[in-house]
């Protein structure tokens, strides 16, 4: 088999967008640059992401999986590896870190699993005590995105604490403004004063969006200018649940599915509050882009937005599941007022601080350093990179 001279950093992810995951892991591998080093993504098909690789000029293979434990589909990523001299890879949620860690405990390869929330170790899994068993045993470190998954992890005896890294979410903030130009209520035929309540993310259980019309039901009564607007893929049966409540409640020309979006840094310019509804986030990407842009952040308190929000610094935390407290909180983020304006400054420099893009490649790239010198120092004097490890490990004892 011809193997391409130069070593590469390989980035897959088994689904196919549009997500946050899927931003990440795209972010990831355009700008994480290791000198030396070239970059290949894998996926498993057509789709946003292949349409986003091509854009952004991001070499990539497509390799479709044929289920877990698929004989024929690892020989093929063994060969694809082997083919593009691949020494690190970055493997995004759990069908990617399963297979990168057969081929791992297979090959050595240094695999890097990136998990980004507990649908990433859900105990429900078929196969668990093996799919665990593959993970803690052929991933040579293990990303959560939030402290809150990476202590679940540990304490279910998923991973040691040693294995696991925590590194937040990140994303590049020169790409969001606050500059409103009434496109948004042009095209939903609204009256320029309408208030609009922005939501962001795929329709699926975990956004409980239920819980957010129950909210609105509440805040329309109350400001009938006010206009919830939903972004993001629309999947049944759920979507036509949600179509049906909204009808019962009596406010379905106030409630807007608006579907999948292009660029979410416009969408949420338009927006006067961001209330996130979930009862589960790993992370939240879209707390810290509604963040970046400026506005009025509402979140419930359901993994992730604790660690981006400090309540009531940064912005509002309610219980998840709380319709009454939601409201309350997005009724108050409606009116404009000094402790507001400071509330949204406070979020857009802690974004910048602590979850922008350059802040997250930082502790990527340091991660992979680590394996990429290794790889250099065994490819060069393999015997004297053991016994350089072995009295570095006695050093640090």
């Amino acid at each position: 088999m011809r193997t391409t001279a130069t070593p590469t950093i390989l980035h897959t992810i088994d689904t196919t967008g549009p997500g946050g995951a899927e931003t990440v892991f795209l972010d990831i591998a355009q700008h994480l640059q290791v000198p030396g080093y070239q970059t290949l993504a894998l996926i498993k098909g057509p789709g946003w992401v292949r349409d986003q690789l091509e854009a952004r000029n991001i070499p990539y293979q497509i390799l479709k999986p044929h289920g877990f434990l698929s004989l024929p589909y690892y020989w093929q990523v063994f060969r694809l590896i082997k083919k593009h001299n691949v020494r690190l890879a970055y493997a995004h949620l759990l069908g990617s870190a399963l297979t990168l860690s057969l081929i791992g405990l297979l090959t050595r390869l240094p695999a890097i699993g990136v998990l980004h929330g507990q649908v990433d170790v859900n105990p429900n899994e078929r196969f668990v005590p093996i799919k665990r068993w593959l993970m803690k045993h052929g991933l040579r470190k293990v990303v959560a995105v939030s402290q809150r998954l990476a202590s679940s992890m540990i304490d279910r005896g998923v991973f040691t604490e040693q294995q696991v890294a925590v590194i937040h979410n990140g994303i590049d903030t020169s790409r969001y403004h606050n500059i409103k130009t009434g496109a948004l209520k042009a095209s939903l035929n609204l009256p320029e004063a309408a208030l609009l309540v922005g939501s962001l993310g795929n329709i699926r259980p975990a956004k409980d969006y239920a819980n957010l019309l129950n909210a609105a039901a509440i805040v329309i009564e109350q400001q009938p200018q006010a206009h919830f607007v939903i972004a993001g893929h629309q999947k049944e049966p759920l979507m036509s649940a949600l179509d049906q409540q909204a009808g019962t409640l009596g406010i379905t020309d106030h409630i807007h599915f608006i579907g999948f979006i292009d660029s979410t840094a416009d969408f949420l310019a338009e927006l006067d509050v961001f209330a996130l509804s979930s009862s589960s986030e790993g992370f939240s990407i879209a707390t810290i882009e509604a963040m970046a842009s400026g506005i009025p952040v509402v979140a419930t308190r359901c993994g992730g937005p604790e660690e981006i929000i400090r309540a009531d610094v940064d912005g509002a935390l309610v219980p998840v599941g709380e319709p009454l407290a939601l409201a309350r909180k997005i009724s108050e983020a409606l009116q404009s007022t000094p402790e507001l304006t400071a509330l949204t400054a406070s979020a857009h420099s802690r974004v910048e601080a602590t979850f922008s893009l350059h802040a997250m490649l930082k502790h990527y790239k340091h991660l992979g350093l680590t394996y990429c010198r290794q790889d250099a120092a065994q490819m060069k004097h393999p015997h004297d990179a053991v016994q350089e490890s072995g009295e570095k490990v006695k050093k640090e004892a």
